[in-house]
């Protein structure tokens, strides 16, 4: 029999199935090997040289693999048809070198498919592990490891409170903090139009807008004020009109393409509103379960054999007159398509979503898929585009009414591409309209119209924008976009992405001090050049050599640089930001609260930056970098929000580390008031007097433990909410179940923490089981950990593997972990022998003075 290794199990179920017993299928689950996330992992001095190690979860798989292999003599690696997948069978080979000798046999097969056909023909046709992908991939894992060890750490120097820079996510936050900062630099202009509701003579109203006043056709801000307006609506009403033209042309509206990675992604966020994450989860899942063709890809193009079946399907739902004369063909136009997949389509075109046996947003995307598959191979939709033309005898007004009729629907039987941003459709429908007829007037209105700024980043117009620009591949979309959310630089809001204050700062200090390395089209060369890597055009470590010998000499230009030329550089490029305009005209960069006192941006000993007065410590007023009041409307004076039942007044404030709820003043007699920061989530905007009061009247009694009768409460902490017994503590997932928990689900919650191995501080971890004493001394026990049960001795810590129950373990197998665990430097080291009978143990010496006596003796 042969080992087939694919990625996951449930692929290796559906495939399986189809190779029947002749084959052992195994999974890798995902990557086997990565580089070490430490310095070093990449030697640039020794060619690049990169040093993996096989991750501790997926040593027991390759072990798997490597068992099968002893009796069977060919390995097949069937992982996904990318450079990932090509890269993940490289790395299979690598780990099972040792099991790979004595003449057994590796082959390569990809299939874009998990279909019966799609698996037989591709065991039929093996190739070898193609390497010039492989040395794409090891292009590309450099390069991000480079930048990242290299980077990273000039940012936590430099500008405290950053967490990490990367080659593709800081581009693609420039992208959104550039948004950001056109949004707020907009001036919004003022402009009018007027709107007719006209009828015809046998009482059919539409409507029209004015086109022409004065005899001169209007451009958009002709009419900049109402005054402009009335008067216009003064020269129609005036006036008697009549229709002076009426133009019909017929138009065709044809299909979209097929779905590739990135439309996939926009449509699944237009339409079903899921994230690139989610909508690759479900992808993925359905591509396993073999109902769809593979998701990571950048083609349009469709197999011959799934363009009759998509022809042979729409004929069968919607009749002959929806199936075009000839098969459509797409051409991809994006800047850089990775490697020749297929577009994303059903495998089976006669199954349709009502049939899938799965649910949710697998359902829903499959649904999307399906219908955009047969929607590119149907017939175009045919329509009519009606203009009407209506005027003055005098030629002084004209209006201009639009519509069109669906004569045809076609492809849009079943599916119509969602937008982004609403523009003006001309998709009125107009009653019949005569030339040279009149237009009775039925009603004449101006409407106020302001320009809008440019709209934020939704995750599908960011990834439409990152593909344009030729930024990133399939593969890396969503984890792009979700690393820049997980590491808090940028929030979504009712869809949209908007930059934190630390993804500001992160993309100023980038913009300053490493321009070349967040510019768009040196990112978009870089992937040409990995492209070209791929195709066998370029050496990949010439390509790495030549990106290291300029970045090394970046790094070190900023190895002089002062937090303070940093926060300067960066004060200046945010200014706009920090700095907005006040409503009296006075210079916003004037202390609020001294009058003398400029303001400049500041870092906290705690990380992060704060806005704070150059008068410090005369003047201490502070603020957020958000700007005065921020976008929730706090303020360091204050908002009044009302007064508790005792009289004090409860304010909305700002600090340095965002807004929080202060109840009175302080004074002599009480320095400190009652204060308490808004929670992750919390809109200070929106926040009312009953909620400040919950949150100052914080921790919340619970009631007596029913065991001790010690008080449980509940509170918000340092790590989030949680409910505390004595000297325990026990999260809790949301924030408002502080406030409404009761005794039954405290009590819940703390056993759950107890059953994890949580304690009260201070008090020492019952072990499960007592195993005797160690022959060196000690006792030997079974404890339970956070990651599971292990044993223990001494200050060494021994993992128990998951075949050893805590119940059953023996102390000649405990022995053997404590030793193995030793020999490898584990959690502290095995103490020493006790020295013989009679005789002093001689101290080791200092490792300094050892060191210092071997160079001595050496000399």
């Amino acid at each position: 029999m042969a080992v087939v290794v694919v990625e996951s199990p449930a692929k290796a179920k559906t495939i399986n199935k189809y190779l029947g017993s002749d084959y052992t299928v195994l999974a890798s689950y995902g990557h086997v090997r990565d580089l070490p996330a430490k310095d070093g992992s990449v030697e640039p001095d020794a060619g690049f040289e990169m040093k993996w190690e096989v991750a501790p979860d997926s040593r027991k798989h390759v072990r798997a693999i490597a068992e099968a292999l002893k009796s069977d003599d060919t390995l097949i690696l069937a992982t996904d048809p990318d450079r990932e997948g090509e890269a993940i069978s490289w790395h299979l080979k690598e780990a099972l070198a040792s099991s790979l000798k004595k003449g057994k046999t590796v082959r390569r097969v990809t299939f874009n498919a998990i279909t019966k056909t799609a698996v037989t023909e591709a065991m039929a046709h093996p190739r070898e592990v193609d390497m010039e992908l492989v040395q794409a991939y090891l292009a590309r894992r450099a390069l991000d490891y480079l930048v990242g060890f290299n980077l990273s750490p000039v940012l936590w120097r430099k500008l405290p409170g950053a967490r990490s820079a990367g080659r593709v996510q800081s581009v693609c936050l420039r992208l959104i903090v550039e948004r950001e900062l056109e949004i707020e630099a907009f001036r919004a202009r003022e402009y009018w139009t007027v709107t007719a509701t006209l009828a015809t003579p046998r009482g059919q109203e539409y409507e029209a807008r004015l086109t022409v006043l004065g005899g001169k056709k209007l451009d958009r801000y002709d009419l900049a004020n109402e005054t402009a307006a009335e008067l216009a609506v003064q020269a129609v009403r005036s006036r008697d009109l009549t229709v002076k033209s009426v133009e019909a042309k017929p138009a065709s509206r044809n299909p979209y393409p097929p779905f590739m990675t990135s439309t996939l992604q926009q449509e699944a966020s237009r339409k079903l509103g899921m994230g690139a994450k989610a909508c690759m989860s479900a992808a993925q899942r359905l591509y396993e379960a073999g109902h769809i063709t593979y998701m990571r890809t950048d083609g349009i193009d469709m197999a011959p054999e799934a363009v009759m079946a998509a022809r042979d399907a729409i004929r069968a739902r919607f009749g002959a007159e929806y199936v075009p004369d000839s098969p459509r063909m797409y051409k991809n136009k994006a800047k850089n398509a990775q490697e020749a997949h297929e577009c994303i389509r059903p495998t089976d075109m006669m199954l349709s979503p009502d049939k899938l046996k799965a649910e949710g947003e697998q359902r829903a995307l499959y649904e999307l898929i399906w219908k955009r598959t047969l929607a590119s191979q149907m017939a175009a939709a045919r329509l009519e585009r009606t203009t009407v033309d209506i005027g003055s005898a005098d030629g002084e007004v004209e209006l201009r009414a639009t519509g069109q009729v669906v004569l045809f629907d076609g492809f849009l039987k079943v599916y119509d591409e969602g937008r982004d941003d609403d523009g003006e459709e001309n998709g009125a429908r107009l009653p019949q309209i005569m030339r040279g007829e009149a237009a009775e007037k039925r009603a004449i209105a101006p409407e106020q119209h302001f320009t809008q700024p440019p709209p934020r980043y939704t995750e599908a117009t960011l990834v439409k924008r990152m593909e344009e620009l030729g930024i990133g591949r399939p593969s890396t979309y969503a984890s792009i976009v979700t690393t820049i959310q997980d590491r808090d630089y940028v929030r979504k809001d009712k869809g949209r992405l908007i930059p934190e204050d630390k993804g500001r700062l992160v993309t100023a200090f980038l913009t300053n001090f490493f321009r070349r390395y967040v510019e768009y089209d040196f990112t978009a060369d870089l992937e040409n050049e990995l492209d070209e890597i791929s195709a066998g055009d370029r050496d990949y470590k010439e390509v790495l050599a030549r990106f290291w010998r300029d970045f090394t000499a970046a790094i070190a230009e900023t190895s002089d640089l002062r937090i303070g030329e940093v926060l300067e550089k960066i004060d200046d490029f945010l200014a706009p930001h920090l700095y907005p305009p006040r409503a009296d005209g006075s210079d916003p960069r004037v202390c609020p609260t001294c009058g003398e006192g400029r303001l400049n941006l500041k870092t906290a000993r705690s990380g992060g930056a704060f806005i704070g007065c150059s008068n410090y410590p005369a003047c201490r007023y502070t603020r957020p970098i958000s700007g005065p009041g921020g976008e929730d409307g706090a303020s360091p004076d204050g908002r009044s929000l009302g007064e508790d039942p005792a009289g004090n007044p409860i304010t909305l404030r700002a600090g340095r580390f965002g807004p929080y709820v202060q109840r009175g003043e302080a004074t002599e007699e009480n320095p400190k008031p009652d204060r308490a920061s808004l929670p992750k989530g919390w809109s200070a905007d929106g926040l009312t007097i009953e909620r400040a009061l919950m949150l100052l009247d914080l921790p919340r009694t619970i009631g007596p433990h029913p065991e001790d009768g010690a008080t449980v409460e509940a509170g918000i902490g340092r790590y989030g909410p949680y409910v505390k017994h004595n000297a325990t503590y026990a999260n809790l997932p949301e924030v408002e179940e502080v406030f409404t928990i009761g005794m039954n689900r405290a009590m819940e919650v703390l056993a759950q923490k107890a059953a994890r191995g949580g304690r009260a501080a201070g008090a020492a971890i019952a072990p499960l089981r007592e195993l005797g004493a160690h022959p060196d001394g000690g006792p030997v026990q079974v404890m339970a950990g956070r990651y599971g049960p292990y044993i223990k001795w001494e200050k060494v810590n021994a993992t128990l593997p998951k075949e050893l129950t805590p119940e059953a373990v023996t102390m000649e197998e405990a022995l053997a972990l404590i030793a193995e665990k030793a020999s490898k430097g584990g959690k502290g080291k095995a103490r020493p022998k006790k020295a013989a009978s009679g005789s002093a143990a001689k101290p080791a010496a200092k490792p300094a003075r050892a060191a210092k006596a071997r160079k001595v003796k050496g000399a």
